[in-house]
């Protein structure tokens, strides 16, 4: 298998910094769409799948959670990068003389009080990478970019504005994605569990599903609902908990969660990120 790790993105997205922070040793694979990132780990054209499921400023990245079932692929690790947008121009261009900025939507979010103060017309585009390349090739001294110091880098640009998120704590969660899969082993630190789950079509049975998590003291981090196959009343969730599958408490909680529901996947048994302890994001 190709020793390449894939993202969304243009080469110098955050994306790009996360795989590189991770995987040092692997050369990475640049993608239009999450869609050709996932295919790339799933055809073996890379080992691995580096992706944002959701920032601490602006939220789930959409269009991510559909995909991550259909994908074929399991979850091997996850990643927390603090976030550090940079804004970008021309070189000679000058910060007061800035009309439009063009980044990703989840950036522009990033940083929408700040762009709303220099009185920016905030522009979307596929990602912040790209929107550093356009730019530079656009060549016109009144538009910018939000994008990282990489990409300020790679397409010759000069950081008009450094660090300029809303928010100090801005954090992206990448989770890492393997055709094969490679469940952590018990007793070796905290793991993470990801699965997805479709509750019985009976009275109270999300809240019957998740009470096994309660009762066994499971520490559920994540549940998020979304629309499967365009049927309203057909929702799946997906769902992260701390621990492992194969402690009895977690094993305890999964069956009973199967019990009241009509479909269960787990997706990832994996380390939890020593960011998760440090930070209190567990």
């Amino acid at each position: 298998m190709t020793e390449r790790i894939s993202f969304q993105g243009e080469p110098g997205a955050n994306s790009h910094i996360a795989a590189h922070q991770a995987y040092p040793n692997l050369e990475p694979l640049p993608c239009a769409s999450f869609e050709d990132a996932f295919a790339a780990a799933s055809e073996g054209q890379a080992r691995y799948a580096m992706i944002p499921v959701e920032n601490s400023v602006a939220g789930r990245v959409a269009d991510v959670h559909h995909l991550i079932p259909e994908s074929g692929l399991y979850i091997v690790g996850e990643r927390f990068v603090p976030i550090r947008h940079q804004l970008l121009g021309l070189k000679g261009a000058k910060l007061e003389g800035l009309t439009h900025v063009r980044s990703h939507p989840q950036a522009l979010g990033q940083c929408r009080k700040q762009l709303r103060d220099l009185g920016v017309v905030a522009v979307k585009t596929a990602d912040t990478a790209g929107a550093a390349r356009e730019i530079a090739e656009l060549g016109d001294p009144t538009v910018g970019a939000l994008a990282s110091s990489l990409a300020a880098e790679i397409y010759g640009l000069q950081v008009l504005k450094a660090d300029i998120a809303d928010a100090a704590h801005n954090t992206t969660r990448f989770l890492v994605f393997s055709r094969e899969q490679q469940n952590a082993p018990a007793g070796n630190g905290l793991c993470m569990t990801s699965f997805v789950f479709r509750v019985r079509n009976v009275p109270a049975a999300l809240y019957k599903a998740l009470g096994g998590f309660a009762t066994n003291g499971v520490n559920m981090t994540k549940i998020e609902s979304y629309i499967e196959g365009g049927a309203f009343s057909a929702a799946m969730f997906f769902c992260d908990v701390e621990g492992h599958p194969e402690e009895a408490n977690v094993k305890l909680a999964l069956e009973e969660l199967a019990f009241f529901s009509s479909s269960l996947n787990i997706l990832g048994v994996y380390p939890a990120d020593p960011f998760r302890l440090a930070s209190g994001a567990r």
